[in-house]
């Protein structure tokens, strides 16, 4: 079989602000999701698609893609999504679905589900290049959300992000000297982002604010001195704790750490950002946090 793989992503700034298009700085993680792939020329029109979890098989399910019809499956909700999702792949795509080929479909995804690292971003990004198709446009079909996670699967790299006026990005080269020194830890639950969306579209924000974090993501840019970079990522943390009125996740979690600690990605759950410091390790883990991760243990940089 034939295989593409799209890296996951961590997003660094503007989460939430993203949406009406605040400047986003997100990386690729070293961890993604592969696609493996093959067609039968046995006229049946069928696609037969396997989903594995680090390797454990997951879902299995088989679509006739002439009616789109699920004919078997272990995860009807899961199947169905696949199913709508395929379709808007024949929708888009010159090449695939066209015919009466079989298709063997297989994915992989090499991180936990539950890390929040882009298990949706890097499907829709490897059926875009299977298919030879947009994949921002599959995403917006599909799913919506700002498309940086997209940008980030599709160039294997560091992006400045913005999704309005229009969606525009450009690969960085973000290399702080001080990366030894950032951490990652894992919360242990799942955030769901499209709810944490809901929320913050139920607030009224001004562009003036908007544009505060595209400045905060451009010094973030400059920063060679990691108390800098502290610094903003605090200032950044406390504007969006504000606007949203709700506490920040050290105030929440962590009032006694005596580095930064600062949310990616929709807040609640997922991954946060420190620095180290003397006991780390042991500091989190008593907080009951273990997932505690090197710059170089999960980014792919």
């Amino acid at each position: 079989m034939s295989a593409i793989f799209s890296p996951g992503k961590l997003m660094l700034t503007s989460e939430y602000f993203a949406i009406d298009g605040a400047l986003v700085l997100a990386v690729p993680t070293r961890l993604g999701q592969e696609f493996f792939f093959e067609e039968t020329d046995d006229k049946n029109s069928l696609i037969t698609w396997e989903a594995y979890h680090q390797n454990i098989l997951w879902l299995k399910t088989v679509i006739d893609y002439k009616t789109w019809q699920v004919l078997e499956t272990n995860i009807p909700s899961s199947a169905e999504f696949i199913t709508q999702t395929l379709k808007n792949v024949q929708q888009l795509s010159h090449i695939k679905f066209k015919t009466d080929l079989t298709y063997h479909l297989k994915t992989n995804l090499q991180f936990p589900a539950d890390y929040g690292l882009g298990s949706s971003s890097t499907l829709m990004t490897n059926l875009a290049e299977w298919a030879e198709i947009d994949p921002f446009h599959l995403n917006t079909i599909s799913l919506g959300g700002s498309g940086y996670d997209i940008a980030v699967a599709k160039e294997k790299s560091a992006v400045l992000f913005q999704s309005k006026p229009e969606i525009k990005y450009e690969k960085v080269n973000f290399n702080p000297s001080f990366k030894n020194e950032l951490i990652f830890i894992h919360l242990n639950q799942k955030q769901d982002s499209r709810e944490g969306i809901r929320f913050y579209k139920s607030k009224k924000k001004s562009q003036e604010l908007v544009n505060q974090f595209s400045e905060i993501t451009k010094k973030i840019m400059l920063c060679d001195e990691l108390e800098n970079f502290s610094e903003l990522m605090m200032i950044h943390e406390r504007k969006i704790a504000d606007f949203l009125e709700i506490l920040t996740v050290k105030e929440r979690l962590f009032p006694d750490c005596p580095s930064f600690v600062k949310s990616l990605g929709a807040w609640g759950g997922d991954f946060v950002m420190s620095a180290k410091f003397g006991g780390y390790k042991n500091y989190f883990w008593e907080k009951g946090f273990p997932a505690v991760f090197e710059w170089s243990d999960i980014i792919g940089l």
